[in-house]
Formats: structure tokens, sequence, C-alpha cells
């Protein structure tokens, strides 16, 4: 039997602007929503600037010569406290937003820009020799990209290598404040896609992900209705003040810091990079009271030194995702389930070949977690076969993630499917070992993978970063994790000690690149293990 959430949760019926802007002349008063961590008191939107540089963009989209509803604008830029009007600008253009990582090649952002089949790119002016190549590679004509910086309120800015700054695509604020966008009604229109949101791409190509505006507008209310629970909440969120440093291209910021904080009318200081002493400065000047973190630095926080130089005390929540954090970080949480199904949602584990669900409660009945929600993605952009591998007909999404149900209903994360390492017929998942190491006072970082025997089978191999002016031997390391493990679990791969763990911007570790790399190495060493 499917556990389905204990709450629900009434999901409005129209689009994402409509959802947090109510109309285009509505009053939304002059509270700051965005502003720059550096220059709070000058560079800033409040709630009504921001739905007038919407919908100017928005207007200007619909001017352009080449932008029709339902075409793609690919942003490819850091943070910073204009990237937010670009995203609701191309949703009141009735277009798609899609946010590329920054740090990307030009063949990276040439694959994102041929698969979205972007109409207009807006990079970041810093990184326009970029832009222009992956342009190049992928067919897109050089009219079609625009410099992108955040000193649009400066006026005017000349060309950059051919390229015409993206103010030409706003409309004048005279003209912008009558512009209504479209708004959607019913469950065919609010499936609308909104944006498209590229996977990691660390087990294939990446691929987008659509988000309709359902989907937002589901997140944003489940979220907040689960905060409503606390006891304190009116005053909790009166106080409230947030921290973005992570990246407004991926859901997550998005989804947390665009919708989620402006729907609670809480304040969000914008960093354009992360930048730990930064974070810790901006935590303690801007009183912050909640964090979005990633793994990486929830573990700095924890472990870093520098911590003790701030005043952090004004922090009252903190949520972590995208990736496993490490029992050692979660010491002193209250939670170290992922918790229950959302608002409207309903969750269930099945077997491995997906033959049936697994009603038994604890760790020793795993499998693949499943989940039904207004919440879940549309499917993958314009790759059927992907969505039909992840999506059930019935509208199921086969996570990808191993997990369990505890005796009190909580669901616990155990691993990825496509992680775990097969010893001897066991199951290993990496994310257990990794945990473990993290519990070492000389161990700063760690990865774990599978690697390849003599007899066709695996054994899992651990690579570390050791602390800072700290020891430790690979013996050392091995016997720490023999007395906390099972037999078929010690780390017979061996440890290689290494600089740092490559990591997506979400904290994911990038396991094929640590595979590949071991790999070769022991093929140029001609050892196998």
């Amino acid at each position: 039997m499917p556990y389905k959430s204990r709450w629900t949760v009434d999901v409005p019926e129209c689009s994402l602007p409509t959802f947090l802007f109510e109309s285009p002349s509505a009053p939304l008063g002059s509270k700051r929503c965005f502003s720059e961590a550096a220059r709070p008191e000058t560079h800033y939107l409040t709630r009504e600037s921001f739905r007038l540089w919407s919908q100017r963009f928005g207007l200007g989209l619909r001017r352009s010569p080449h932008f029709q509803k339902g075409d793609r604008v690919l942003l490819f830029s850091g943070n910073d406290m204009f990237v937010p009007v670009v995203f609701m600008g191309v949703l009141c253009a009735g277009g798609i937003f899609s946010g590329a990582n920054p740090t990307f090649t030009p063949r990276e952002l040439a694959h994102q820009l041929r698969d979205s089949g972007a109409t207009y790119l807006l990079c970041a002016d810093g990184s326009i020799d970029t832009g222009i190549e992956a342009a190049k590679l992928a067919g897109l004509g050089s009219d079609r990209v625009f410099v992108y910086n955040a000193r649009i309120y400066d006026g005017p800015q000349p060309p950059l290598k051919g390229c015409r700054y993206w103010g030409d695509l706003i409309a004048s604020a005279d003209d912008a404040k009558g512009f209504a966008w479209d708004d959607l009604k019913g469950p065919g229109e609010c499936d609308t896609t909104l944006a498209l949101n590229y996977s990691s791409g660390t087990t294939g190509v990446p691929k987008g992900v659509e988000i309709t505006h359902r989907n937002y507008i589901s997140n944003t209310v489940q979220v907040a209705l689960i905060s409503q629970q606390h006891p304190d909440y009116e005053a909790r969120n009166a106080r409230a003040s947030w921290l973005c440093f992570l990246p407004l291209y991926h859901a997550y910021g998005q989804t947390y810091f665009v919708a989620g904080a402006f729907n609670r009318q809480v304040p969000v200081y914008v960093m354009p990079k992360f930048d730990f002493e930064k974070m810790l400065e901006y935590i303690q000047r801007f009183r912050v009271t909640d964090l979005a973190l990633v793994p990486p630095i929830a573990v700095l926080l924890a472990k870093h030194p520098a911590v003790e130089k701030y005043d952090l005390s004004s922090v009252e929540n903190v949520g972590c995702g995208a990736a496993p954090l490490g029992w050692d970080v979660m010491a002193t949480s209250t939670s170290a389930a992922v918790g229950e199904p959302n608002a409207n949602c309903t969750a269930m584990i099945v077997s491995e070949d997906g033959g049936q669900e697994i009603a038994s409660r604890g760790p020793r009945h795993v499998g693949e977690l499943w989940c039904r929600g207004p919440n879940v993605m549309k499917g993958y952009w314009r790759n059927p076969k992907a969505t039909a591998e992840t999506l059930t007909p019935d509208g199921w999404l086969k996570t990808g993630d191993i997990a369990y149900v505890d005796e009190a209903g909580m669901f616990h994360i155990v691993d990825r499917k496509k992680e775990l390492i097969k010893v001897k017929g066991n199951q290993v998942a990496p994310a257990e070992l990794e945990a473990l190491l993290l519990e070492h006072d000389a161990i700063a970082d760690a990865a774990v993978i599978g690697m390849p025997t003599q007899d066709g089978d695996e054994v899992p191999r651990a690579f570390v970063v050791r602390q800072p002016g700290r020891d430790v031997t690979e013996n050392e390391v091995k016997k720490f994790i023999e007395g906390k493990v099972v037999r078929y679990k010690f780390l017979k791969g061996g440890v290689e000690f290494v600089d740092a763990i490559p990591k997506n911007p979400s904290g994911k570790i990038l396991r094929r690149q640590i595979r590949d790399a071991a790999k070769e190495r022991l093929r140029k060493e001609g050892a196998r293990l």
C-alpha cells in the first residue's frame, strides 16, 4: 500500500507570474526582495520593481523579431539580483527559461543550446568568448547572442565582440506598466512547461527536465505548508532572512529563492558565487535565519575552523539536499531521514526490478523509491524514451534512489540505484562508506567507487582528502572502516589520497570521472585488483 501524505493543500490553477505577482498592477509594496549581498544599500529590487523589470523584459521579448510563445531563452551566467528578472521575464513573455552552468565549456554549452532549441542566448559579459564559440557550434546566429550583466540600471551599454547588450530586449517602464502576461487556467494549461533544467549528465548526456507552472506552484505551497506547521511560524517568517549562494540556473535555487522566498515575502541576499568566509560574514551581517545547502558546504560548516570567528546564532533552520550528507555532519540535527511524503504526494518502495511494492519496514527492506504528486516533472525534453524509463503511465516517478521506510513511516535514502557496488552478490552503498569515512577526524572529504577484480567481481575503493595538517595512512583508514561494517564492505580495493573530490555544482560526486581516471591509472600500471 503506497504511503500517502497526511497533508493536503490547494494548488492555485494559474501561471507562476499570476501566482507570485497576482496581476500586472496589484499593489505589492516596496519591501525589498532581492539585494546584492555586497552592496545591499544601493543595489536591490523591491517587490514592485521586480515585477516591473520582469514585465519590461517579457514585453521586450514579445516585441523582438525572432521570439514566439513557447520559445526557449538560455541564460549563461552566475548569480546576480537580475537572474530572477530574466527567469520571470521569460515566463511573462510566454516562453521557457533554461539556465546553464556558468563554468561550461563551449562544447557543453553548445549541447544545451542545440537540445533546447534556444531562440536567444544571454551570456555573461565575462564569458562572452565561450558563448560566441558555443553559438557557432550550435548553429545559432550572432544576432541571437546578447551580452548579459546586472548593470542594466546604468542605462544602454555598447555591443561586445559583435554581440548586442541585453538591454535591447528591455521595453520602457511606461510601456511595460500596461503589459499583461497570458494567464493559464485548468489542468491542461497549467501543465505548460516553464523551465528546462538540465540534468548533471553523471550517467550520460545531460537531458532537459521539463518543469511546469503547476510543478513550481505546487512545490512552493507544499514547502510553505510544512513551514506553517511550526508553532512559532508567523514570528519566524517575519524575521526570516535568506542568503542565496546556490546557483539560480538550478531548480533548487529557482524554486527556493525565486518562487518560495517571494511568495513568503522573505528578503534574499544574492551572492555572485560561493565563498565560504563571505557566506559566514553575510550570515552574521544580515542575521540570516535559513540556509539551503548542498553537502560540501554543510561539511565546511561542521569542520572549518573559520566558523568560530562569526556569530551564526541567527540561523534557525538548515536544509540540505541534492547529494548524500554524512552522519558526522548530522550529529546535532533533529532529523536524519528525508521525511515523509509532502502534501498531495504519495510514495512507495519498489523492488529494484520494478516488479512489486515492498510493504515491509526497516533498513533490511530496501528498494527503489517511487513518488507521485503535482510537483513531479513533466518529463524529459523531446526524449520520450528517457521519459518512459523514468515515469510510469500513471505518473509514478522512478527516482533511482535506493531507500527504505522506518517504523515511524519516515523515508531514508541509502544510495543511488546506479551507484551500488556489487560484492559477491551483496550490495554496498558508497554513500554509507563515505559517511563513515567523514567521521574520521583526519578526513576532510571522501568518495567511494566500485573497482573490478580479476574474477569479474567488484570491491570498494576509497578516495580520501586529508584534513589540513593531519596525517592518516591507508592502513589506518581501512582499519577504521573494518571496525564499523560487515566484511564485504571492507575497502579491499584500497585507499587513494587525493587533493579534492570532483563534484558538480549541486554537490553530487562525479563517480564516473573518478572511476574512469582510476581505471586508466591501473591500466597504465598494468595492474588489476
